[in-house]
């Protein structure tokens, strides 16, 4: 194992400090961890700049998308106990997903056609099941997805999972990746199996045996002071900022993006994945589903879109680098991460040892900040 540069660790520190100054954004939360020791805990800027409230070690801040490795281990901890398979059809869970059809253009129109082979829960962890997200383009299943409102949090899981089920597919089960609401339908097939709300799933089994007592899909009210919030305006273009409440209980616990959660929280799940399923003693899940699940599962599956960089593939949760080189940011074969579109993001390496948490809310910048922190964190290792 190699060791930290305290001096680049003190430059990744002043230069996101540097943009707060010039109200780039609010403020963070940063963490970088060598042997499973945390070296690095900064609290920068503001929890909130409009109020002037200074950062706190427990802020909570909207993870978004850092809600899908979790839903996802949920689901492997029910497969370990024969409750799943991956193998399974999404339908033999959610009826709904077996009567859907494929939207195909052609010529300025589109026409449906019959799925050649129904999504299964593999499909859903892997993003791999025809399915998209709404906000990444324009469609015409995107825009069909928008008109439907689909992921509006007055709706149930299941009434979610009948709304998207209704809607074609974007591509056929199982031909190409693209990052969608599979995440979601997994949240609502999770319910199914163990006849509890997704919340409740994921308090009983990782939560609280982790000791993640400050993440949820909402935030009780005694907490509402420790909500970080992000620039009321954003500062490229002005606009105002709109990021979810937090502060109220949705119908719709969105497992692909739906928790609010702290630093101390979600290093506690970093560790449990850097020990392959174990926490403080205690197993939840076996080393060898933790190794399968860090590992790629989209072989020669082509991706959409440009949100896995080259050089990496996709295991059940999270990208997974395949090779050292290839992408423009520096990192080890066999690293995996994943972020959320308010400004979150981490990383794990077991090559190095290594992991790092970035908690910030400036959604527009996301890809900058999750880009210059990777890049900084590297810049740290001897």
């Amino acid at each position: 194992m190699g060791r930290l540069n305290r001096q680049a660790l003190a430059r990744l520190a002043s230069t996101f400090q540097a943009d707060i100054d010039r109200r780039r954004i609010p403020g963070a939360v940063i963490a970088v961890a060598l042997g499973g020791h945390v070296e690095l805990f900064e609290t920068l800027g503001q929890l909130d700049a409009q109020a002037g409230t200074p950062m706190r070690e427990d802020a909570i801040f909207r993870i978004y998308s850092m809600t899908k490795p979790l839903v996802s281990l949920a689901a492997l901890m029910l497969a370990e106990e024969g409750r799943l398979q991956l193998t399974d059809p999404v339908a033999r869970y959610l009826p709904e997903f077996g009567r859907q059809r494929v939207a195909v253009e052609e010529g300025g129109a589109v026409r449906l056609e019959p799925v050649r082979q129904l999504a299964t829960v593999h499909d859903l962890l892997r993003h791999t099941a025809g399915l998209t997200y709404e906000f990444l383009g324009d469609s015409p299943v995107q825009q069909q997805y928008r008109a439907a409102k689909v992921g509006r949090l007055s709706q149930t899981n299941a009434e979610f999972s009948r709304t998207l089920a209704a809607l074609p597919l974007a591509h056929q089960p199982g031909s190409r990746w693209e990052y969608s609401r599979a995440t979601d339908v997994l949240g609502a097939l999770l319910e199914v199996v163990s006849g509890q709300r997704l919340g409740q799933l994921l308090r009983e089994r990782i939560l609280a045996p982790l000791g993640m007592t400050d993440t949820a899909f909402s935030v009780p009210r005694e907490h509402w002071h420790r909500i970080a919030e992000p620039l009321a305006q954003d500062p490229d273009t002005g606009e105002a900022v709109t990021l979810l409440d937090g502060r109220a209980a949705p119908a719709f616990e969105s497992g692909g993006g739906g928790l609010m959660s702290t630093a101390h929280d979600y290093i506690r799940f970093l560790q449990l994945l850097r020990q392959r399923g174990q926490f403080e003693g205690t197993r939840l899940v076996s080393r060898k589903t933790v190794e399968w699940m860090t590992a790629d599962h989209l072989g020669r599956i082509a991706p959409a879109g440009d949100l896995l960089p080259p050089g990496h593939g996709f295991g059940l949760g999270f990208a997974v680098r395949l090779a050292s080189g290839l992408a423009a940011q520096p990192g080890s074969a066999g690293q995996y991460f994943w972020s959320g579109i308010g400004g979150t993001f981490f990383l794990v390496d077991p090559a190095e040892d290594l992991f790092a948490l970035l908690l910030l809310q400036a959604p527009h910048q996301r890809i900058h900040y999750r880009n210059l922190f990777r890049h900084l964190v590297y810049a740290a290792v001897d």
